[in-house]
């Protein structure tokens, strides 16, 4: 097992006043993690399935500790679509050079369960991450982080 780190840093200097910060998070117990490259069309892909298996591009639900979805274009955006259990889907706009990001805590150890909702109070699994590119294709960099 090891731990992973993530920080986030922003660097703004407004009237000579610095206005960043920066943020650090630490997961432990991550056993996995897969980096990759994947070009993202202008028709709808799956890009991440969440389920109870381990299988080619799914992760086990309650495994998940990290997802980071970059848009590595620079002139092109590209809708990142998550899918709940119940059809509690949410869309958003990942601009050029932008990331979407999942983070939970090991010691929550539920990973994508009980995660999302957009349409009350009652947090549901996640079961998928689709992309579709806007205007011409995008490559996305992908980095998943599991337990």
């Amino acid at each position: 097992m090891a731990d992973l780190t993530i920080t986030l840093s922003e660097a703004l200097t407004l009237n000579g006043t610095a206005q960043g910060s920066s943020n650090k998070m630490v997961i432990s117990g991550v056993n996995e993690a897969e980096r990759r490259i994947v070009t993202c069309p202008t028709s709808e892909i799956t890009l991440i399935t969440f389920a109870a298996a381990y299988g080619a591009g799914a992760y086990v639900a309650g495994d998940v500790r990290y997802v980071r979805i970059t848009n590595k274009d620079d002139t092109n955006s590209v809708m990142i679509t998550t899918i709940g259990a119940a059809s509690t889907n949410y869309s958003i706009r990942l601009d050029p050079g932008a990331s979407f990001l999942i983070q939970s805590d090991s010691t929550a150890a539920t990973g994508v369960v009980d995660y999302g909702d957009i349409t009350g109070d009652t947090l549901e699994d996640l079961t998928s991450i689709t992309g579709i590119a806007d205007t011409a294709t995008v490559d996305l960099e992908m980095f998943i982080a599991t337990a």
